[in-house]
C-alpha cells in the first residue's frame, strides 16, 4: 500500500507542475510551455476553438514585440544581458515557426487580450528558461511578468502586436491581388481583338472588346492594391511604452523610443512611435483604416464577381459571352447544369469581410476612455477577413480566371443584331438617319447592319472599316 501511494505520487509529480498567481495554484502539465494564467484562460474561454496559433504571423508578431521590448529594455539599462540572451533566443525560434502549439488561447476573450498576451509571455519565458538549461517554471531565473512583460502592459503589447499580425498579413494579401489582377490582365490582352457590346443599366450600349472589360477589372484591382498599401501607414504607428493607459507608468524613460526602433528593424516595417500615447491607447483608427481597405477591395471583388455571372449566364437563355471552367455537377436534380461557383464563392468571402468592417466599426466605437476592451472581436474579424482573401484569391484565379473562354459566334451574333452599334454610325450617316435606323431595327425585330445592307446605305467595305476593333473601341 505505501509502494503504491509512493508511485502515485512520482506519477503526479512527473506529469504536472504546480504554479500560482492571485487566485491560487494550479497544475500545470509538465511539458506544457505556457502557465497558470493560460490554463486558466484554457477554462473560461472555450468559445470558438480557434486558437492564437491558427494564424502563425500572429504568433510570430507577439514574438517580434517581445524581442524589441526586450532589447530596448537592455538599451535602458533595465534588462541584464544574460536574461536578454536567452529571450532572445526564445523569440527568435517562436519567429522561425518553433514552439506554436504553445500558444492556444482562443481568438475570443474578455480582458481585451490579457490572456493571449500571457500566454506569449509564459510560453516566451519557459522557451527561454529551457534553453538556458533551466526547468519550465522555474521562474526565479526568467519570470514572465517581470522579464516579459517588462516596462509593458497588455494595453500596448496587444494592439501592436495585432498591428504587426496585420502587416505581414497585408503582404501575402496584396501578392494574391496582384497576383489576382495580373490574370485579368492577361486575359485582357488575349481578348484584345475581340468586339463586343458593351452595357449599362443592363441594355446595350456602344461596342468594346472583351479585352477591355477585362483589362478593366484588372485595373479595379490594381486601384484596390494601392488602398491596401496606403491604408498600412495607418498600422506603422504604435503606442509600444504606453503601458496601462498610455502615461507610461513602469516603463523606465527612453524605452519607448528604443522599442519602435528595435521593432522597426525586426519587423522590416517602418514602425513609429505614436507622438501621443494616450490617444493611441484608446483609438482605435489604425484597425477602421485598414479594415475600409478591406471592404473596398471586397466591393471590387464582389461586383466583378457578380459580372463574370452575368456574362456567362446560359448557356441557352442567358448572355452567354463568356465561358467559366465547369468545374462540378450544378444540381442534384438537373442533369447537365453546371453552376459558376468560383465567382459565387467569391462573393460570399466578400459580404463577410463587408461584415467583418462593421464589426470592426462597431467595436471601435464602443471602447470605453482609455481603453477598448473590444479588440479581440476587432482583430478577429480583419485577421479572418485577410485570411479568407489570401486562400480564396488563388482558388478564384486558377480554377476560374485562368479558364475562362470567349463566346466569339455568340459576340458576333449580339454585335450583328445590336441597335447599339449606330452610335459608331453618326459621324457616317447623321444622328437623323441612325436615329430612323434605330427605331426601325427596333419596330422589325432586325439587326441594324442587317438594315443598312437592305437599303445599301454603306458598302462592305465600309462596313468592315467601321467595325473594326481599334475603330470602334478608340484603340487606334
Amino acid at each position: 500500500m505505501i509502494v503504491s501511494l509512493v508511485l502515485f505520487s512520482y506519477s503526479l509529480f512527473a506529469q504536472f507542475r504546480t504554479e500560482k498567481d492571485l487566485l491560487g495554484e494550479k497544475q500545470i502539465p509538465a511539458d506544457a510551455y505556457y502557465g497558470v494564467q493560460t490554463a486558466r484562460a484554457l477554462e473560461n474561454f472555450q468559445v470558438s476553438g480557434v486558437k492564437t496559433n491558427f494564424y502563425p504571423d500572429y504568433v510570430r508578431a507577439y514574438a517580434m514585440v517581445k524581442l524589441a521590448a526586450a532589447r530596448a529594455n537592455a538599451d535602458v539599462g533595465r534588462m541584464k544581458k544574460d536574461r536578454l540572451d536567452a529571450i532572445e533566443k526564445a523569440c527568435q525560434a517562436v519567429i522561425d515557426g518553433k514552439y506554436h502549439d504553445q500558444f492556444l488561447v482562443d481568438l475570443y476573450q474578455g480582458g481585451a487580450g490579457t490572456s493571449a498576451n500571457m500566454n506569449a509571455n509564459e510560453v516566451l519565458a519557459n522557451i527561454a528558461l529551457e534553453l538556458s538549461g533551466h526547468k519550465k517554471g522555474e521562474y526565479k531565473f526568467i519570470e514572465p511578468h517581470d522579464d516579459l512583460n517588462m516596462g509593458q502592459s497588455t494595453n500596448d503589447v496587444y494592439p501592436t502586436t495585432i498591428h504587426v499580425a496585420l502587416l505581414l498579413h497585408n503582404d501575402k494579401l496584396m501578392k494574391e491581388v496582384k497576383l489576382l489582377s495580373d490574370a485579368f490582365h492577361k486575359k485582357g490582352d488575349e481578348f484584345n481583338k475581340i468586339l463586343k457590346m458593351g452595357r449599362t443599366e443592363g441594355q446595350d450600349a456602344v461596342p468594346m472588346t472583351l479585352g477591355q472589360e477585362f483589362h478593366a477589372f484588372g485595373y479595379q484591382l490594381d486601384a484596390e492594391i494601392e488602398g491596401l498599401r496606403k491604408s498600412e501607414a495607418y498600422l506603422y504607428e504604435e503606442n509600444m511604452g504606453a503601458t496601462a493607459i498610455g502615461t507610461g507608468i513602469t516603463a523606465t524613460p527612453g524605452y519607448a523610443e528604443k522599442c519602435a526602433v528595435h521593432l522597426a528593424k525586426i519587423t522590416g516595417k517602418p514602425m513609429v512611435l505614436s507622438p501621443d500615447l494616450i490617444a493611441a491607447t484608446s483609438s482605435m483608427q489604425g484597425f477602421v483604416m485598414y479594415s475600409s481597405a478591406l471592404k473596398s477591395l471586397s466591393v471590387a471583388l464582389s461586383k466583378i464577381s457578380s459580372d463574370l455571372i452575368i456574362l456567362a449566364m446560359g448557356p441557352r437563355t442567358g448572355l452567354f459571352e463568356i465561358n467559366l471552367p465547369a468545374l462540378q455537377p450544378g444540381s442534384s436534380i438537373m442533369p447537365g447544369k453546371v453552376n459558376p461557383v468560383m465567382p459565387e464563392l467569391m462573393n460570399q468571402i466578400c459580404y463577410k469581410v463587408i461584415g467583418n468592417d462593421l464589426t470592426v466599426t462597431l467595436a471601435s466605437s464602443n471602447g470605453l476612455l482609455q481603453l477598448n476592451a473590444y479588440e479581440p472581436v476587432v482583430a478577429i474579424s480583419i485577421m479572418e477577413s485577410q485570411a479568407l482573401f489570401y486562400k480564396t484569391m488563388p482558388l478564384f484565379r486558377k480554377n476560374c480566371i485562368d479558364g475562362i473562354t470567349a463566346n466569339e459566334e455568340v459576340l458576333k451574333h449580339y454585335i450583328d443584331r445590336s441597335v447599339g452599334i449606330v452610335t459608331a454610325l453618326n459621324p457616317v450617316l447623321g444622328y437623323e438617319k441612325t436615329t430612323e435606323l434605330a427605331k426601325e431595327a427596333l419596330s422589325t425585330n432586325k439587326g441594324i447592319l442587317e438594315l443598312i445592307r437592305e437599303k445599301k446605305l454603306l458598302t462592305e467595305d465600309q462596313i468592315k472599316k467601321l467595325l473594326d476593333p481599334a475603330t470602334m473601341t478608340g484603340q487606334k
